[in-house]
């Protein structure tokens, strides 16, 4: 008779499998479907990707995948609201606490840089889908217009543009995310070692658009 102690059954005994809802399960199986959708967008665009190698990258039959989306297009706006949500909220929580614009400038940077570090393949996505047209292009537009408007909120806290139009903070904001999403670009295409050059460029970009706030007389 074995000795042999079987550490799959110990395993099994103190650490229970706890049941996974269909929900859960649902909520998994959808994630697949996007985390899949991304991995084989690395060098190619959304068009030319097809709903049954999607689901069979995710281990699901084709008729499966409209449990989880009503179509493909779905999916990549799924896709495009996956990445900028994340990030709006990051960079809102990067600006809650510097007072000064230099401070804000460089918690947004360095959060930027990070999160397109972190996530490059959302973003090779995000870039290469913005002017490819259709329902993609238009959601990464209300994303963007979204994005512009949260720091158009936040930008009115401060005390040169409190007495600011609304008009005139969003074209503010708009200037800003304009440099922001060259920044990304810049950090998709960088060789190595270069990205504290362009994250300080970022910076000095920014500066020079903020230098004329004192300036500018507001309707």
């Amino acid at each position: 008779m074995s000795n042999a102690v079987d550490t799959r059954t110990l395993e099994d005994v103190s650490e229970p499998l706890t049941p996974v809802s269909r929900q859960e399960r649902k909520l998994r199986t959808r994630q697949a479907l996007l985390d899949t959708a991304l991995e084989l967008l690395a060098d190619r665009p959304f068009a030319t990707l097809s709903l049954r190698e999607v689901a069979k990258g995710a281990g699901i039959v084709p008729t499966a995948f409209y449990r989880h989306f009503a179509s493909m297009e779905e999916l990549g706006v799924a896709l495009v609201e996956e990445t900028t949500r994340t990030l709006r909220g990051m960079m809102r929580s990067a600006r809650t606490d510097p007072d000064t614009y230099q401070g804000m400038i460089s918690a947004s940077v360095a959060t930027v840089h990070q999160f397109v570090r972190a996530n490059e393949d959302h973003f090779r996505f995000l870039t290469r889908e913005r002017y490819g047209g259709g329902p993609l292009a238009r959601a990464i537009g209300v994303e963007l217009r979204l994005f512009s408007g949260d720091l158009a909120i936040d930008l009115a806290r401060f005390a040169p543009l409190r007495s600011w139009s609304t008009e005139d903070l969003h074209m503010l904001a708009d200037l800003i995310v304009s440099v922001m999403l060259t920044t990304i670009v810049e950090l998709l295409e960088a060789r190595p070692g270069d990205d504290a050059k362009i994250t300080g460029t970022a910076e000095k970009r920014l500066r020079l658009v903020l230098l004329g706030v004192p300036h500018w007389k507001s309707a």
